[in-house]
């Protein structure tokens, strides 16, 4: 959406995953942009880089405060550290290592991002949102929803007001739009949305 890059979205349902999914992407899991050469990209950051490489209007690969390198750095810190925690904590029944302690874990990066806002510049990479900031967002929001008094206790206000500011931005509803589970044989969506 922010690239303004075309797509056509074909809105999946993982409990029922269409044939054409499966032979695009075996491992079965959302996201998979699939190229004009049938290429299937299958991670978020993967399609977010290419769509803003091929336009980036907004400049979110040239963050206003450190380098690409830094925000991808910051990524992985996310996919690697985060991101498991999060997991352990939001489906503590899918994991035999689950415990309370998954959620302090994923409160330390949180605190590190809070750390981070606290330079003053209201992203993660300087004044104006930037790639590591849409790409760690959704699971901050995640992190969030588990149990958002609890969250909202924390001693993180800028935080919550960058994580506020994203998920009420016209951007991010934009994106976040419903559609319809596609069926076999039909033409997927336009996207992103008009």
């Amino acid at each position: 959406a922010a690239s303004g890059e075309r797509c056509e979205l074909r809105e999946v349902v993982l409990k029922n995953k269409p044939p054409e999914m499966l032979a695009a992407s075996p491992k079965g899991t959302v996201p998979v942009l699939v190229l004009a050469d049938a290429t299937a990209l299958e991670q978020s950051l993967d399609i977010m880089l290419w769509a803003l490489r091929r336009n980036d209007p907004l400049r979110w690969l040239a963050p206003g405060a450190g380098t690409l390198d830094d925000m991808l750095a910051l990524v992985a810190a996310c996919d690697n550290g985060f991101k498991p925690q999060l997991d352990r904590y939001k489906y503590p029944g899918r994991y035999a290592d689950a415990s309370t302690g998954a959620r302090e874990l994923g409160a330390q990066f949180l605190l590190e991002l809070e750390a981070r806002l606290a330079s003053g510049s209201g992203q993660l990479f300087g004044a104006r949102a930037a790639l590591a900031d849409a790409a760690v967002m959704p699971f901050v929001r995640q992190f969030a929803m588990v149990d958002s008094a609890w969250f909202e206790s924390q001693p993180w206000p800028l935080l919550r007001a960058w994580l506020a500011g994203w998920t009420t931005s016209p951007l991010f509803e934009r994106a976040m739009r419903k559609y319809a589970p596609w069926t076999s044989g039909e033409a997927g969506a336009a996207y992103p949305p008009a």
